[in-house]
């Protein structure tokens, strides 16, 4: 039987995020691959990660783009939506029409349709009862998402929780919050070299994460290594 691309392709983000932090890579690295795989292969156009940190307080550690971004820390703040009630409860939360949850997260729906986001399907990242955070995808289709992409988007958060405790047992729960730390403090640097990155080259922030994201993957290097470099040595991208 010969393969499709997409299968092949798809085949490969399995095992880059399997392999992502033995090969000596960030969890921001994994969640961002994580982010990209699962708007490249289903049929969401946008996605956010939000990770718990050691008193349980989540965090945006991943996002496909800066409105993603708004979208996340929007529920953050006004502590309302639908990634809010998936870590919540462990579940996943589908919301194939927002506007019609405006009376449960009037705050939330209001920024999200404003942005052009119409759907949200949330996604737990959830080990042996353990909930770390949650994998958020967003579309401006106002539909269910597809048995298919359902399953490869849970599919997808499970390989990449596992890599996240690969090194550790649950039961060292202090080892595992000590990753996400460092998770939460590389997406700071990294916000700060997105900043340095578009106003030297005069582009969006958009932009300037993808010449982040493509000269870290290119070079085989950590996301949290290119953005010192770039706000604390004067790297040239």
């Amino acid at each position: 039987m010969v393969s499709s691309q997409r299968e092949v392709d798809l085949a490969d983000v399995f095992v880059l995020l399997a392999d992502s932090l033995s090969a000596g890579h960030d969890v921001v690295d994994t969640m961002d691959i994580l982010v990209q795989s699962s708007t490249e292969f289903t049929a969401a156009t946008d996605a956010g990660i939000l990770l718990a940190d050691s008193g349980g307080v989540l965090h945006v550690v991943a996002s496909s783009n800066e409105r993603t971004s708004v979208v996340e820390e929007a529920q953050l703040g006004y502590n309302q939506g639908p990634c809010l009630d998936c870590f919540a409860s462990g579940e996943p939360v589908e919301v194939s029409d927002l506007s019609e949850e405006s009376g449960r997260w009037p705050v939330f729906v209001a920024i999200a349709l404003s942005r052009g986001f119409d759907a949200a399907h949330s996604f737990p990242l959830r080990l042996r009862g353990h909930i770390f955070g949650s994998l958020n995808l967003f579309s401006s289709v106002r539909e269910p998402f597809s048995d298919q992409d359902a399953a490869l988007a849970l599919a997808l958060t499970q390989v990449a929780t596992i890599s996240l405790v690969q090194h550790q047992t649950i039961r060292n729960q202090g080892a595992v919050n000590g990753q996400l730390q460092q998770a939460l403090k590389s997406r700071i640097l990294i916000e700060q070299a997105k900043g340095v990155l578009a106003q030297r080259h005069g582009v969006p922030i958009d932009a300037a994460f993808s010449l982040l994201r493509t000269y870290a993957r290119t070079s085989s290097s950590k996301l949290h290594d290119i953005a010192d470099a770039v706000v604390y040595h004067g790297l040239s991208l």
